[in-house]
């Protein structure tokens, strides 16, 4: 049986060199040392009294997808050995359509290049949109003059992304989403399946690390993506919900929406004057964080822990330096790499996938920084995080 989610002890090197506007890294994948958010399984009475939760009801670890999908696990997707050759006999190509640039994006296509590669299937283009929906429109006809079999895409705005990428539909390829698809697109008509990280797992690394960091105590201002979006919105509500019933000495103090991750800084900031006795701020993703960073240490609070979704450099040297980030949490990105793939070359089968598969997180702490950075981006962080 063909998978491409058994870990690979040797590094995949010499990745494709990609046409459009962005390359994924081309970078080492490694062992997943790293110590991940726990299933529901894996949740005890034991676990709980360790942790002190309260005597409340426990929060579900299930969640739902744009259009109400049940997730599965990313082992729901393989492919027999005769299924994988018949891919690689057909000279098959792919192209990734992103919502725009980041460490995640390089390290999500690089897990799915390494997984194209197994399957003989060439990376035509990849490109980026800057969070900009007419910009994806147009890659999206750039993409389709190389006439690729996949296409892997995730949409800027969901409701633009309907029209932009129906040229996709239109010419019957293969559309596989990360994350988010197009308004009205529903998996096993116009795309294959959706690959994603796990939500309620990652809220709950979340509140788990700062938790853990504060010692189960302390006063919290909780940051949240105040927007109609599927992802985070349940991600952020699972953070709520575990730091309450986990950490009960533990109070949400301050509650703010932002649509505008610009203008993080200045809610930060106003925040801490409101509130001079928080400690711990959550914050949804790693971009946004970076204005909370900002504001916390213009403030000169030492004293102030910070967590949030995604690895990223800045935030990633500061926690290595013990500074205020105190934990991170990491989406699986090569996992969710792979899985696209593989949905990918379900769809060339004529294949029925699961609607929708979840990758577990990686909480990524100073302890484990270096094996839950190559667990997660398949490469040793930068030297400015190592002082290396």
């Amino acid at each position: 049986m063909y998978s491409p989610f058994t870990r690979r002890g040797t590094a995949a090197a010499g990745l494709l060199a990609l046409t459009l506007a962005v390359a994924g890294c081309s970078a080492d994948s490694a062992d997943d040392e790293a110590e991940s958010a726990p299933s529901a399984d894996a949740t005890s009475a034991a676990a709980q009294a360790d942790s002190g939760a309260s005597e409340g009801t426990q929060p579900s670890l299930e969640f739902a997808g744009p259009n109400g999908e049940v997730p599965g696990t990313l082992d729901e997707l393989t492919l027999t050995d005769d299924e994988a050759a018949t891919i690689a006999d057909g000279g098959h190509t792919a192209a990734f359509v992103w919502h725009t640039s980041s460490e995640f994006v390089s390290a999500v296509e690089q897990g799915a290049v390494a997984s194209f590669e197994e399957l003989g299937i060439d990376v035509v283009a990849s490109t980026e949109a800057g969070f900009d929906a007419a910009t994806q429109a147009n890659n999206v006809e750039s993409v389709m003059a190389l006439d690729p079999d996949i296409v892997v895409g995730i949409a800027v705005d969901p409701t633009s992304a309907a029209q932009s990428f129906q040229p996709i539909v239109d010419a019957g390829k293969t559309l596989v989403i990360m994350t988010t698809p197009p308004a009205g697109y529903e998996a096993g008509d116009q795309f294959v399946s959706i690959v994603t990280e796990s939500l309620t797992d990652a809220g709950r690394a979340n509140a788990e690390l700062l938790g853990d960091a504060l010692g189960g105590t302390g006063q919290v201002a909780y940051l949240y993506h105040d927007a109609d979006f599927w992802f985070t919105n349940q991600r952020d509500e699972a953070f709520k919900a575990w730091l309450e019933y986990e950490y009960p000495d533990m109070d949400i103090v301050a509650e703010q929406g932002f649509t505008d991750e610009a203008r993080t800084e200045e809610i930060a900031a106003a925040t801490l004057l409101q509130n001079p006795d928080v400690t711990g701020i959550y914050v949804p993703w790693a971009t946004a964080a970076q204005g909370v960073l900002a504001a916390v240490k213009a403030a000169g609070r030492t004293d102030v822990a910070i967590v949030t979704n995604d690895l990223d450099t800045t935030l990633a040297a500061d926690m290595a330096a013990e500074g205020n980030v105190v934990g991170l949490v990491g989406n699986g990105s090569l996992d969710i790499g792979h899985g696209l793939a593989v949905a990918g070359a379900y769809g060339l089968l004529g294949k029925e996938a699961p609607a929708l598969v979840a990758s577990p997180p990686v909480k990524v702490t100073p302890d484990n920084l270096v094996d839950g950075w190559m667990a997660d981006y398949g490469t040793e962080p930068p030297a400015s995080v190592t002082g290396n």
